[in-house]
């Protein structure tokens, strides 16, 4: 199996094949759930890491510190260091990582709007799943 590239633009925003690799990177960092959570969670201003990390539930320190990494290294986010005793890091939203938000909340709109729906066709995926392994 070979990848290739999909053409899922509009004639108007039409692009060269070679920059689906770079339109695939920043899809899988801005589609990222966590990278969602953190968006959310810094719309309406910087937050502390351990803020963060208790406003998320479920995320490591590891995987926080990886995902805000990365999105300062996008442009999404800065990190400002504050000398006191102990260190002091707020993050907060870029105006690139701001842009984020509306798309992000549209997503989130649909997961709850849709929640219903998806856990009924998951329920019916898995009886016919546990039907067909048990034939």
């Amino acid at each position: 199996m070979e990848l290739t590239h999909i053409d899922v633009t509009t004639p108007a925003q039409r692009h060269a094949p070679g920059e689906c690799a770079a339109i695939s990177s920043i899809l899988s960092r801005v589609g990222d759930k966590w990278t969602v959570l953190i968006v959310m969670m810094l719309a309406d201003g910087p937050q502390r890491f351990n803020a963060l990390k208790r406003a998320i539930g479920g995320i490591s320190q590891r995987m926080l510190t990886l995902t805000l990494r990365g999105l300062e290294r996008d442009g999404m986010v800065t990190r400002t260091l504050f000398p006191t005793i102990p260190p002091r890091v707020d993050y907060e939203l870029t105006a690139l990582g701001h842009s984020l938000r509306v798309p992000v909340a549209a997503l989130g709109s649909w997961a709850f709007d849709h929640i219903d729906a998806v856990a009924a066709a998951r329920a019916a995926f898995d009886a016919r799943d546990a039907d067909d392994v048990a034939a």
